[in-house]
């Protein structure tokens, strides 16, 4: 018997028992969780994930809507300036655990030999505060003595097929993260082909190369990607030159992407079979996380509004804002829906500049020594002010920017007078007012409840069910006083006064026999003990996804009897497991070996010739060579792989 048919059994049963007092606990329960017992047809459960630089962040991230979260433990995750103790991960997960939403911790970095034991001993200590599963890269956990956590497969593990997803399945990988290149089509075949859930992400910064297969920040700088401490080769600036040297385009960022958007693909994505939906962003502050988290909890919630019969939210809690989301007024680099429709001509690419530009807000009219007018371009989100961060690219092509000093009507004091021309285009990098507003306490996150205080022979008993399922009885002795005036409302008005505990009471039951009299003091007391037991009953009641089984026979079938160096192979654990499933030969890691010749460093969905209208399919006289070059003369050849299209960054 599941959870939810259990929870049901028990609450009909007390009802039989006492049918007044649980009636309409009972038809609510119902009521609320129709779809989620659903018999004919599979209700998907639908995850909002959020990133947290720390708990307190990962707080906020629920807060505002996170069905679940994910964060840095101590040490081994992919955000090497990210890292939280144990103790503040146990705290996140208590809170989290209240509203059913689950915490992921991050174990995504490839592990030397000699970190094996002490990664085994995180796990333990991770999975003992209620962790709910690890993200993880290095098949080396598969061979250690694990709690029987669950894994999920970092994006790290370069999930882009359907044969991929089944093997990891088949290793016991409860959740799947794929690639951020992969389309709706691909996403969909991926998701048909394994039982387990999908993960996507659906917004913030973007990895140019496909995750796990980057090397260049290792090879350039003895950083490596792998070990959490990428050190963002992309987001440089580079000439890119012709098989003779001649320079076809100086000191762009060429690598550098747009920030990913799919707010407009989200119902498109459940339908291709996505069932998590991640926010990146695990070195974000807190007003990134509320706002940015905020928004997709609205257009999610949109969506299973209206498709309630398929799709369901995976935790429980309504998430009251107090400000108006958009995404727009956070960090970005613009954005683009990345490849969820394949290559389209809308650019990805962000050549100018690495750094967030913001929304445009107009032009440069006129100008003088001290200050400018503008105008508007269209309807801003909020008008100018003191405070504000405004930007502008520069004649050679180089992002300047300038603070706000005065705003008196289309006139702007800036604090220092920059160089600004007429027509000059101007975007707003901070947004000052937006930014006070987050700085503040900005959601609060409540569990619907419903009480019933109700008669006894002997004292009386207060009943307490929330939205989750959750459900108190406790009794009480005390005299039957009567009243001399009804006494109802001022009881009801009493036992809804749930203070500063997440419950609100949407509906309370006074069932006693004609007119009682009991002090306020004396409910009051009664209403704080069962609180605290429904509480205590989240977290005892609560559970956790179990880790997967190994099918070992599937897995033999179903890896490569080779594994080139970017399948990040490091340490001896991680080689006996795919050694006993049949593979051969196995390459070491780019970290532990470097590979001879021109191996790729990257390799990218982002192609330079489609970004610069050179195609070698469309225009005929392109050249046929092309390299990036660093401002120190290291170059880096490019190729183009036309059928897969994909373009392959070069060491030489």
């Amino acid at each position: 018997m599941d959870k939810n048919a259990t929870k049901t059994f028990v609450v009909k049963n007390l009802a039989n028992v006492c049918p007044r007092a649980i009636k309409s606990l009972f038809l609510h329960f119902m009521r609320t969780n129709t779809t989620k017992m659903a018999i004919n047809k599979k209700i998907h459960k639908i995850e909002l994930l959020a990133p947290a630089r720390n708990a307190e962040i990962g707080k906020e991230a629920i807060l505002h809507g996170a069905d679940a979260v994910y964060i840095g433990g101590p040490s081994f995750g992919a955000r090497l300036a990210a890292g939280n103790s144990v103790e503040d991960i146990a705290a996140l997960c208590s809170f989290a655990h209240l509203y059913g939403a689950r915490v992921y911790v991050t174990l995504n970095t490839i592990l030397w030999d000699s970190e094996l034991k002490e990664a085994e001993a995180l796990v333990w200590q991770l999975y003992e505060v209620g962790v709910d599963a690890l993200i993880v890269q290095d098949l080396a956990l598969l061979k250690m003595n694990l709690p029987p956590i669950a894994l999920h497969a970092s994006t790290q593990m370069d999930n882009c097929t359907p044969q991929k997803a089944q093997w990891l399945e088949a290793a016991g990988f409860r959740q799947i993260v794929l690639a951020r290149e992969m389309s709706i089509e691909q996403t969909r075949e991926i998701a048909q082909s394994v039982r387990v859930p999908i993960e996507a992400f659906v917004h913030g910064a973007l990895c140019v190369s496909y995750s796990g297969r980057c090397y260049a920040s290792q090879y350039c700088f003895s950083r490596s990607a792998n070990r959490g401490c990428c050190a963002q080769f992309c987001r440089l600036a580079f000439d890119l030159i012709d098989e003779n040297g001649d320079v076809l385009v100086k000191n762009k960022h060429l690598l550098s992407l747009k920030d990913m958007n799919r707010t407009q693909g989200l119902e498109e994505m459940m339908d291709a079979g996505v069932r998590s939906f991640k926010i990146e962003g695990r070195l974000k502050d807190a007003d990134y996380v509320k706002n940015v988290t905020a928004w997709y909890r609205q257009h999610i919630d949109e969506v299973l509004s209206r498709r309630a019969d398929d799709y369901v939210r995976a935790s429980y809690g309504t998430s009251h804002i107090s400000f108006q989301p958009n995404v727009d007024r956070s960090f970005n680099r613009g954005f683009t829906e990345y490849f969820l429709h394949g290559r389209t001509p809308k650019p990805i690419h962000s050549f100018a500049t690495p750094k967030a530009v913001g929304p445009m807000v107009g032009k440069v009219g006129r100008t003088d020594r001290r200050s400018f007018s503008f105008e508007a371009s269209r309807a801003l989100a909020a008008p100018l002010t003191a405070g504000d961060g405004l930007c502008y690219v520069d004649e050679e092509g180089t992002l300047q920017g300038f603070r706000v000093n005065k705003v008196e009507g289309r006139n702007v004091f800036p604090a220092t007078m920059p160089k600004l021309r007429i027509g000059t285009l101007l975007h707003r990098s901070l947004d000052f007012a937006f930014d006070k507003a987050l700085a503040k306490a900005t959601a609060k996150r409540t569990l619907a409840a419903h009480i019933s205080l109700r008669e006894l022979t002997e004292g009386y008993a207060l009943d307490m069910a929330d939205e989750s399922g959750c459900h108190v009885t406790l009794q009480f002795d005390y005299p039957h006083e009567e009243a001399r005036s009804s006494q109802r409302e001022a009881m009801t008005r009493q036992l809804s006064k749930l203070g500063d505990t997440p419950f609100v009471a949407e509906s309370v039951n006074i069932d006693v026999k004609g007119e009682r009299f009991i002090p306020a003091s004396v409910l009051t007391e009664w209403r704080r003990k069962v609180c605290e037991r429904l509480l205590a009953d989240h977290q005892t009641s609560y559970e956790r996804d179990r880790a997967g089984q190994i099918k070992h026979d599937v897995l033999q079938k179903l890896l490569p009897k080779e594994l080139p160096f970017n399948a990040n192979v490091a340490n001896h654990m991680a080689q006996a497991f795919y050694a006993e499933h049949g593979v051969n030969e196995i390459a070491p890691a780019f970290e532990l070996e470097e590979p001879r010749g021109e191996v790729p460093v990257m390799t990218c969905r982002h192609c330079i010739r489609h970004a610069l209208g050179i195609c070698l399919k469309k225009v005929k006289n392109s050249p046929r060579s092309l390299a990036l070059r660093l401002p120190d003369g290291r170059t880096f050849p490019l190729q183009f792989d036309c059928r897969n299209c994909e373009m392959k960054v070069l060491k030489k």
